[in-house]
């Protein structure tokens, strides 16, 4: 009969493999930091590649939700004239947000050196909250009468009456100047997503905007 050598088989392959010789043990553990680092690496580019794309969205949605501040004017006026103006009217969702705008505005136009007056001013103001998104403005001024000429700025600009069609969007506000004496448009700004339903955010928003608005306030002020 023969010995039964099941077992020793298996304890001298075993022995075997922890008595190879050095130099493959040396290539089997460099093998398998490869494989481990290959795999560490392969994570890490993942992850990056993660990384990267949320960026890319958080900025494109800050971007779609990014206030958009625009100005024109008459190119015929001679804004140098004014020094004076007067509120004609502020129409808003929330009549709080009425002082709010008078506030930012005026802070604004104090900084350019422009008095306020209760009335009589050599300029008057009338701004708007837009309620809903809208591409003209007759529905406020036919409405409110008084025969101030919104439609088109007389030297050209981005009025209504221009083959440019401008969209008024909800939560726009849209601040326009004119001149008292001829009731004719000088100067329009418009501030997107400035006003909402949180008065915290509508506070810091129109300080924001206004502030842009009247940036390069008045017009041709730096070309002389």
């Amino acid at each position: 009969m023969y010995p039964h050598t099941t077992g020793d088989s298996r304890e001298t392959s075993g022995s075997q493999k922890q008595h190879l010789p050095e130099r493959e043990r040396a290539v089997l553990s460099r093998a398998g930091s490869q494989s481990s680092e290959c795999l560490k690496g392969e994570t890490m580019k993942l992850q990056r590649a993660v990384f990267v794309l949320m960026g890319m969205m958080l900025l494109f949605a800050g971007k779609l939700s990014a206030q958009q501040v625009k100005t024109d004017y008459d190119r015929n006026a001679n804004f140098g004239q004014y020094k004076t103006y007067s509120w004609e009217q502020v129409r808003t969702k929330d009549a709080l947000d009425v002082d709010r705008i008078k506030s930012a505005v005026n802070a604004a136009l104090a900084a350019k050196g422009w008095t306020l007056v209760d009335s009589g001013g050599d300029v008057s103001i009338i701004a708007m909250e837009m309620t809903h998104n809208q591409q003209t403005l007759n529905t406020f001024y036919d409405g409110f009468g008084g025969g101030w000429g919104w439609r088109r700025f007389g030297g050209g600009g981005f009025g209504e009456a221009t083959t440019t069609t401008e969209t008024y969007k909800v939560g726009t506000l849209v601040v326009d100047l004119f001149g008292t004496k001829t009731k004719t448009l000088l100067w329009r700004g418009t501030s997107s997503d400035t006003l909402s339903n949180n008065s915290d955010k509508n506070i810091k928003n129109l300080d924001k905007g206004v502030e842009k608005m009247f940036k390069n306030f008045p017009p041709g002020a730096s070309k002389k």
